[in-house]
């Protein structure tokens, strides 16, 4: 699981937010609204369907700039991992080991490169999903009620509403496609994956919005006998979940502009760069030596978005049929989904 980090390490801030209000609204509350607008204004214009020539890639601006964005704000989980001295003493192991070994056996054995590119593709959509639980457990939190209360119903509603409409949605085929690769290896099993899932669609469509809206009405009738038993209504987990959700319906079921995964990726990556400075700030400036000083911050602050988007710029340039390249942005990525899992993770003991 992921979501922001356990309440100790949060400083005493205004009533009811992570952060504070301003900066709440700017990085955790509106970028899903913020993201749906940018999508519709890029839909249909050059910038969003011209391509033009990026080394030896065809592109067009608003793939490049999504991928720098999502491949930069995936290397950054290094910043809480490895940056963070407290977190790294504890799991050592973990940080140093696991990823030279998984990316020795990715160079080793294209089967496990292969199954490495499927995981990503689905750990990525739970992943997202569990990124918003976990700020709505914070806010929840933070309006005064037990953490332990109403978890498993928000952790539902997240899933549900991210990843129902990827599956019941205009994308799905996007996602399960990834099965093909395996036609490199000489087998083709795995391709009838998403040759399945498209001709069963519309019979998933129908599970998923009748289970879906069993569950919604069950959400709603159990957070309202909470509240008459004294649960607090956090109203930012509330135009959180609810934004988020529309959006994700939209974009993932519709995709009627176009721009699905440009304005759910857009969103998700803003979320955690505003998230990983407020938490990793001034661990970063001990790291780098300069804490206490004038200009520190702001070092800080340029280290902090010039070398992941530095790295994002690479993996863009990249030629992904070099599998010792390709491997270090496959392992990058499961490392983000797995790091985050247990750095950001919302426990029962947490929020």
């Amino acid at each position: 699981m992921s979501g922001p980090p356990q309440s100790a390490d949060l400083p005493a801030r205004a009533p009811g937010y992570i952060v504070g209000a301003a900066y709440d609204w700017l990085f955790f509350l509106a970028p899903p609204l913020l993201a749906l607008g940018l999508g519709w204004s890029i839909s249909g214009t050059d910038f969003s369907d011209l391509a033009f020539q990026w080394w030896d890639w065809e592109m067009t601006w608003a793939g490049l700039l999504i991928g720098i964005f999502i491949h930069a704000h995936l290397v950054l989980v290094f910043a809480r991992s490895h940056g963070n001295r407290d977190i790294f003493a504890r799991h050592k192991l973990r940080f140093l080991l696991v990823p030279v070994a998984l990316y020795v056996a990715m160079l080793s054995s294209n089967w496990v490169i292969y199954i490495g590119s499927v995981v990503a593709t689905f750990w990525d959509v739970y992943h997202s999903g569990m990124q918003t639980f976990g700020f709505g457990r914070i806010y929840d939190a933070k309006a005064g009620n037990d953490p332990k209360i109403g978890r498993s119903l928000d952790w539902g509603l997240n899933q549900l509403l991210y990843a129902g409409p990827i599956v019941a949605g205009a994308v799905m085929l996007d996602h399960f496609e990834d099965f093909t690769e395996f036609e490199q290896m000489g087998v083709y099993f795995f391709s009838e994956i998403p040759v399945w899932m498209e001709g069963n669609q519309r019979y998933l469509s129908y599970a998923i919005l009748g289970l879906g809206a069993v569950y919604l009405l069950y959400y709603l009738y159990s957070y309202w006998r909470l509240h008459r038993d004294g649960h607090a209504i956090s109203w930012q987990k509330v135009f959180l979940y609810t934004s988020t959700g529309g959006v994700s319906l939209y974009a993932w079921g519709f995709n009627s502009w176009g721009e699905a995964f440009f304005i759910m990726n857009f969103f998700h990556a803003l979320q955690y760069f505003g998230l990983v400075w407020a938490m990793e700030k001034k661990n970063m400036e001990k790291t780098l030596r300069i804490d206490g000083t004038r200009i520190g911050k702001w070092l800080t602050l340029a280290v902090f978005l010039c070398l992941p988007l530095l790295y994002g710029t690479w993996v863009q340039y990249m030629d992904p049929g070099i599998h010792m390249l390709w491997a270090i942005s496959l392992v990058v990525s499961l490392m983000h989904f797995w790091y985050d899992g247990f750095v950001w993770s919302v426990q029962k003991q947490q929020v």
